[in-house]
């Protein structure tokens, strides 16, 4: 069987915004085995894409290891180079799907830009080499788990870097509002987030039965999120699983504007993404300066009076 190899080893929201690609991939290959080169833990949610054979357990770049015949066709969804693009070589495919780089003079491909969605990136990427993928294909497939706290409002107040984090105090607020009009509240994180969940739901006046971080598994997060009455979250993978559901959503972007990573235009009635205007280092350790700007006023507003992407809420 022809294999096709994708590499997009990163995390939840990486992954979830290369679905419209993979599943162009799957319609130009329908007769090969698509693998995807990701790590292992987001097995659950590759499932739902409905595109994907298989996931070849990878952690970064440096670490795939491909077993068997080369590949016949290897795709680079993972990033600009060379690293992604050295791995890919390194297995000998028959042929390389990537953007261009001056260390691989010998490979055609487009150039890297930095002025696009992330979706459309990839989708660009593959109608270079002829193959079409619409960047708003994104919804998943419901997990068959149930979700643990149905038509719950959901504070998700970690992120991978600092700078994506919006303060627990401002949180908090929201959630005791929130509470307050009778809705209820819970707080998610992984494990290593329990502490920061923790805080959230007790300067917000929840019980600890609010506190689901680090008690879900991946699939029991995405149920929870599929059937949430409303998510509030950074730049993160929940807010990019709100937006595969069609869930009621108010995302907090800084440093990175939700032109780049935010959920597709047309779905401002489901999606608010408040934005500030601010540019800085995405992996800094302090909250961006853009971010903070945006309080819980200008949440609370947001979840009374969604408006289009971008655009202040009134405070």
């Amino acid at each position: 069987m022809t294999d096709v190899l994708v590499l997009r080893a990163l995390g939840v929201g990486d992954l979830l915004v290369s679905v419209p690609a993979l599943r162009g991939l799957r319609r130009a290959f329908p007769r090969a085995r698509l693998v995807l080169a990701a790590p292992a833990g987001l097995r659950p949610l590759v499932d739902l894409v409905g595109a994907v054979d298989d996931v070849l357990p990878t952690t970064g770049l440096g670490g795939l290891s491909w077993p068997g015949e080369p590949p016949a066709v290897a795709v680079n969804l993972h990033g600009s180079g060379p690293q992604s693009i050295d791995d890919l070589v390194a297995t000998r495919p028959g042929r390389l799907l990537t953007h261009r780089h001056p260390g691989h003079p010998d490979l055609a491909g487009p150039a890297w830009r930095t002025d696009v969605h992330e979706a459309q990136r990839w989708c660009d990427l593959l109608a270079y080499y002829g193959i079409s993928a619409d960047r708003r294909d994104l919804a998943l497939a419901r997990p068959e788990a149930g979700s643990p706290a149905p038509d719950a409002v959901v504070l998700h107040p970690g992120a991978a870097y600092g700078s994506r984090r919006w303060p627990a105090d401002r949180f908090a607020a929201v959630g005791r509002a929130l509470a307050a009009r009778g809705h209820r509240v819970v707080v998610t994180g992984n494990a290593a987030e329990y502490g920061l969940a923790k805080s959230v739901a007790e300067a917000a006046g929840l019980g600890e039965e609010a506190v689901l971080a680090g008690r879900t598994t991946l699939s029991e997060f995405a149920a929870l999120i599929a059937d949430a009455a409303l998510v509030v979250c950074g730049d993160t993978g929940a807010g990019h699983l709100a937006t595969a559901y069609g869930t009621r959503s108010v995302l907090l972007f800084g440093p990175v504007t939700p032109a780049q990573w935010g959920p597709p235009p047309g779905t401002e009635d489901r999606h608010v993404a408040l934005w500030r205007g601010s540019f800085a280092d995405p992996f800094a350790d302090e909250p961006d300066p853009g971010l903070l700007r945006i309080t819980a006023e200008d949440v609370l507003a947001a979840v009374r009076a969604p408006r289009p992407a971008g655009v202040p809420s009134a405070s």
